[in-house]
């Protein structure tokens, strides 16, 4: 998996995202009868909200469209050193052919298509008085592998955190943690209704990044809302904490709410758990999302007292219900596999990031933001 080192203004912070376009180009193709052009004007739904107030945003997403060209070249170059891209300067910045609304249609995938991406993941938190984790296994299309980066944003607004994630090339905000111990994780739910006026999915993970703390995460989350049906787990040193969103609220998770195994955990799969506004359901576009559920709180319940990182790989590794597992293998009619692990040691402030599935790894980083 390639790192990208991004230090400086928005506008350095770059990424080749020419293999995510095509990936999801053709995946529409496939799935729907959407048009890339009629992709990319719903993606411009967004700009109002994002360029009044997430300006940053919009810089960033403007200032990877200006690398692309230069790359590849950078790329090529520095291949022997472990793949290690850093950019650090303007220097880099020239027009690539692509263009802005693109680039944000990647970053508002989540929003554009109900019930046409159906990436899948499960996710845990897991806490006691010495130890904070928070774990993924990230599924998806085995096509889309080869686009996955591991990216270390370091701002040069100083009182915003450091963040490395793993992260499609081209969306700015995924999975990982940050220099104030603040975890993510993504799953993926399919539920009707989007709200262009709140924050599309992924960007909301940026935003909980670029916070001080899961209550401060938390806090601006709530404020500004998320513009369609997904779970992200926030998590720190103090504990986790669950955000099951709708285009309409969201409904909170704590630790040891009354479906979980035990009292220090959250868990969550591909599917709401609990009431929303209205009467909202989500759809159960996977239908093992429920059994992996089941299945990692068993695993929890079985598991000692204080989390430990070796346990948590095993859990990660856990099979049962092959091939749509908590280790999950594209076969037969299932068309996605674990394409990373991922378990942050939040007390520490490091991830260990298994590359493929995890009982058959393909490599292994460390980020540490």
């Amino acid at each position: 998996m390639r790192t990208v080192v991004c230090h400086g203004s928005p506008y350095d912070a770059s990424k080749e995202i020419h293999g995510s376009l095509d990936f999801y180009k053709t995946l529409l193709k496939q799935k729907s009868s959407m048009s890339w052009a009629e992709v990319c004007r719903t993606a411009l739904k967004f700009q109002p909200l994002l360029e009044t107030t997430f300006p940053n945003y919009m810089q960033e997403i403007r200032g990877e469209i200006f690398v692309l060209s230069l790359t590849y070249y950078y790329i090529s170059m520095l291949a022997w050193s472990g793949w290690h891209l850093c950019y650090t300067g303007s220097k880099f910045c020239s027009g690539a052919g692509v263009d802005v609304k693109s680039v944000l249609a990647l970053n508002v995938r989540t929003e554009i298509a109900y019930g046409m991406f159906d990436d899948g993941c499960t996710a845990f938190s897991w806490r006691n008085p010495s130890a904070s984790f928070l774990a993924q296994n990230w599924d998806w299309e085995d096509d889309q592998a080869p686009n996955l980066i591991s990216l270390h944003i370091a701002p040069l607004d100083t009182s915003k955190p450091t963040i490395h994630m793993v992260t499609e090339a081209g969306i700015i905000g995924k999975v990982g943690l940050n220099s104030k111990g603040v975890g993510v994780t993504l799953n993926a739910i399919k539920a009707e209704g989007v709200d262009f006026t709140r924050l599309p999915c992924h960007l909301a993970l940026r935003l909980a990044l670029e916070s001080s703390s899961r209550v401060d995460a938390i806090g601006k989350l709530g404020k500004v809302g998320v513009a369609s049906a997904c779970h992200i787990t926030i998590a720190d040193y103090t504990g986790g904490t669950g955000l099951e969103c709708s285009s309409m609220d969201i409904a909170w998770l704590n630790m040891g709410d009354f479906m979980e195994s035990r009292p220090d955990i959250i868990t969550h799969t591909n599917h709401f758990v609990h009431n929303h506004k209205n009467g909202l359901k989500s759809v159960m576009f996977m239908p093992d999302s429920e059994a992996r559920l089941a299945r990692l709180r068993e695993l929890l319940a079985q598991s000692g007292p204080k989390p430990e990182f070796e346990r948590i790989e095993e859990i990660l590794k856990d099979e049962k219900g092959y091939p749509t597992s908590i280790c999950r293998q594209a076969k037969g009619e299932n068309t996605t596999s674990t394409l990373f692990s991922i378990i942050m040691n939040l007390r520490q402030l490091k991830a260990t990031v298994i590359v493929g599935r995890p009982v058959d790894p393909q490599g292994v980083l460390e980020l540490k933001p």
